[in-house]
């Protein structure tokens, strides 16, 4: 790790950087929309304005990329990131708000590609592991932090939204001057989403129902805290639980991961998170259990992520493993685009414990159709007497597609070791 810390130190500290900016604007949407009238389901079409952005962004970024380099594109992005995020105080409607909000998404997306296939390149094949590691940790410490600085200013006045922009564009700064050579950018070929859904049905209907999940935490859960009548202390807190309990719960998941069936495992992480949400359906008036709610609900629901996908990767070979993140990628992002909207519809309908009957509900079709799959088809391990597990890769739903390309293939190569060591004889264990 001190290795990749010592040769990408620049990349992940931009990376960082502008995940704390991104984090910030993301929570001052609901806080600011409140406070100039929008309703609940203009402000959730606003949030899931962003995850059309984005998806659109991880889709035609890499041709961008192609086309006019990594530096010109990084630069001509991160450009308009600066300006969205200051045109949010004086564009005050909610229809110019869904606009911006698609362009940032985007740019996002396409900045983190630039910065992901950087982070890439500065990594050998022996530190590669460790620093998609270390990407999603800064990653995920940025999303805390940029919910700390929405406690150091006005929501209705300009200083908040000066500050992601400030700091995005100071984000751009290390990873410029000290970025390694510009590297080669090859897209590779997706699978398509039929003969995905076919290899794993669990593995495809479940990152659907995650983009749900994902969506309406870091979406729609500061436009639920300001409807529950939060202060803005209180919807930072609120929004941190969700990323902290990620943060905690990723490793023991993935501990668990390498050494039991993947399938009962995302079945009962799927169930356990359900019920964790019922606490904030029955006890939202009392914002400690509300407080542990977001912790335990964000805690099972993102590791789930990491976990489909290493799922997944049990059914198939390891030369179509990076060929699937394309299909996994674009699943997750329509689930992500229609959950703020449904969110919205459930809270306009129910009030504000809408937003966690919408939890329940979700993780628990995840459960209930996991538990079906059980009884459709054995598991990888009863399939194969001499199957065993991959590793798990940690990866947040935050990441694009280089990132969980580089992911895939990791898993692929570990497979391959896997598979040369069982021809030899040698005994073999998750590697």
């Amino acid at each position: 790790m001190k290795q990749v810390i010592a040769s990408a130190w620049a990349i992940l500290l931009g990376l960082m950087l502008l995940q704390v900016g991104n984090s910030l604007q993301g929570s001052l949407m609901g806080v600011r929309g409140a406070l100039e009238g929008f309703n609940t389901l203009e402000l959730s079409l606003i949030a899931s304005a962003y995850f059309v952005g984005f998806l659109g962004g991880s889709r035609l970024a890499p041709r961008m990329i192609r086309r006019v380099g990594h530096v010109r594109v990084f630069a001509a992005l991160g450009s308009f990131i600066s300006a969205v995020l200051i045109l949010y105080p004086v564009l005050t409607n909610p229809y110019a708000w869904m606009a911006l909000r698609v362009i940032l998404g985007f740019s996002l997306s396409g900045v983190y590609v630039t910065a992901e296939s950087w982070l890439n390149n500065a990594s050998s094949n022996d530190t590669r592991g460790q620093a998609l590691s270390a990407y999603m940790l800064v990653q995920m410490v940025g999303l805390v932090l940029g919910q700390g600085l929405l406690n150091f200013g006005d929501p209705s006045g300009f200083v908040l939204f000066i500050i992601p922009s400030v700091l995005v564009s100071l984000s751009f700064a290390p990873i410029l001057l000290a970025v390694q050579p510009t590297p080669s950018f090859e897209e590779t070929r997706p699978m398509s989403l039929g003969t995905l859904y076919k290899k794993s049905p669990l593995g495809f209907v479940g990152m659907i129902l995650l983009g749900f999940v994902f969506s309406a935490q870091f979406g729609m859960a500061s436009v639920y805290g300001t409807q529950a009548g939060m202060s803005v202390r209180e919807i930072s807190f609120l929004v941190s639980g969700f990323f902290v309990g990620g943060i905690l719960f990723q490793y023991p998941i993935g501990w668990l991961s390498d050494r039991m069936d993947r399938r009962v495992l995302i079945f009962f992480i799927a169930a356990f998170g359900a019920v964790s949400a019922l606490i904030g359906v029955f006890f939202d008036d009392v914002f400690e259990l509300v407080l542990l709610t977001a912790l335990l609900t964000g805690g099972l629901a993102q590791p789930l992520y990491a976990l489909l996908i290493a799922y997944t990767n049990d059914y198939l070979d390891p030369e179509d493993m990076a060929a699937a993140s394309g299909g996994l990628i674009f699943i997750n992002g329509l689930g992500a685009i229609v959950g703020p909207p449904a969110v919205g519809w459930l809270m306009g309908m129910t009030g504000p414990t809408g937003f966690w009957l919408f939890l329940t509900l979700t993780l628990a079709m995840m459960a209930l159709y996991g538990g079906w799959r059980m009884t459709r088809r054995q598991s990888a391990y009863a399939e194969d007497d001499d199957y065993d597990a991959v590793s798990y890769a940690p990866i947040m739903p935050t990441a694009t597609s280089v990132a969980l390309t580089t992911a895939q293939e990791l898993y692929a190569e570990a497979s391959e070791e896997q598979a040369d060591a069982q021809e030899e004889g040698s005994p073999t264990g998750a590697s």
